[in-house]
């Protein structure tokens, strides 16, 4: 049976709410701290994982040597003195004891467990390399590690503790559904599931994971709207004799060339720009540039998905089929230009999601 929920994940920017810089200095050198550990035990669970896995490929070893990955309590053939879920959670856990909360930990093991059961067979095959985590990596926590979850009026923001650290949110000018959202929980209409914090530039993310209700439309399976995906016009769908085009050529594509050509003249340029404090202020014009193609291409896939799933909703189309599209990813990947500049995959995704969030179902033809 289908899920009536699905899960969303929004970006929240965090500040710590203590009255001193000593006091702030001192929760954001432990938060990177518990990234740092999260980081090494990532790895160290991950190796653990793929050793436990290819044991048996060990054929070296005597013959006496049982392989069976189970606990010898329960199994006589098994070669661990403890589950297997265990044994990884276990490692961590002995070798950072107090350096990080067990909260984390958990949340990592199980979240590194699930995905490596899920690239097995890929690994199995080398088809897949084995995870290799960075160091500035986001760290998992559930509700346990989560508490007082409130809405000051004198501050304006939603505060909580996290492992006893104060935290406020910094919304900003924010139009989208975030606000909405953690009044939802606030209130258990919405569920916050096992979220991660991400320290980046100095600054606070929490990745919040909220678990909502699907869309409720009156929507008929057999009304099927046909889209098809290209680089002359983004988007075109068609339900019955209704026809509609979604984006242009001039507005994605010339605007992203403009932005492309204004980036590489800035790069000439930036030979002949103050240096100052060093090679940042030499390249500030060259990462803003770069920074506006990136977000002025994700508003627009944006809208236009936006705009697609709208169309459907009102049509009451139960099905989108899309068109061609294994033909025309051929063909984008022998053309370095298409490739460079149709951003396909990225479009397919927000078509998805948002597909999935209004209950149509995705047809890839």
């Amino acid at each position: 049976m289908e899920k009536s929920t699905l899960k969303l994940t929004r970006k929240i920017q965090l500040l710590i709410d203590l009255p001193t810089k000593e006091e702030k200095k001192a929760a954001l050198d432990k938060l990177y701290q518990w990234q740092n550990r999260c980081f090494r035990a990532a790895n160290l669970i991950v190796t653990h994982l793929y050793v436990q896995e290819m044991i048996k490929e060990f054929f070296y070893l005597s013959e006496g040597i049982k392989y069976k990955l189970a606990d010898e309590k329960k199994d006589e053939q098994g070669i661990l003195n403890r589950s297997r879920i265990n044994t990884t959670y276990r490692v961590v856990s002995d070798r950072f004891k107090g350096e990080i909360p067990t909260n984390i930990l958990s949340n990592l093991n199980q979240a590194l467990i699930s995905s490596f059961k899920k690239n097995r067979p890929e690994y199995w095959n080398g088809e897949r390399s084995l995870k290799n985590f960075r160091r500035d990596m986001a760290f998992p926590f559930d509700l346990e590690g989560l508490s007082g979850l409130h809405y000051t009026e004198d501050k304006k923001a939603f505060c909580f503790r996290l492992f006893r650290i104060p935290f406020r949110t910094y919304l900003g000018k924010d139009f989208t559904d975030k606000r909405t959202l953690l009044d939802r929980v606030m209130e258990d209409k919405t569920k916050l599931c096992t979220s991660h914090i991400k320290l980046q530039d100095g600054k606070i993310f929490l990745l919040g994971v909220f678990e909502i209700e699907k869309e409720n439309h009156d929507l008929r399976p057999e009304i099927i709207a046909e889209a098809s995906l290209s680089l002359e016009y983004p988007i075109v769908v068609k339900v019955g004799k209704t026809r509609l085009t979604i984006g242009t050529k001039e507005e994605f594509l010339y605007r992203r060339l403009a932005i492309q050509s204004a980036h590489r003249r800035a790069k000439i340029g930036a030979t002949y720009s103050k240096s100052g404090k060093g090679i940042k202020r030499k390249l500030k014009a060259v990462d803003r540039l770069g920074q506006m193609e990136r977000k002025y291409v994700h508003n627009r896939l944006h809208v236009y998905s936006r705009r697609l799933i709208d169309f459907c909703v009102k049509h009451r189309a139960g099905t989108l089929i899309l068109l061609n599209q294994e033909e025309k990813t051929e063909i984008a990947k022998e053309e370095g230009f298409v490739l460079r500049n149709w951003s396909y995959n990225d479009l397919m995704t927000k078509i998805k999601y948002k597909a999935n969030k209004a209950g149509l179902e995705v047809i890839i033809d």
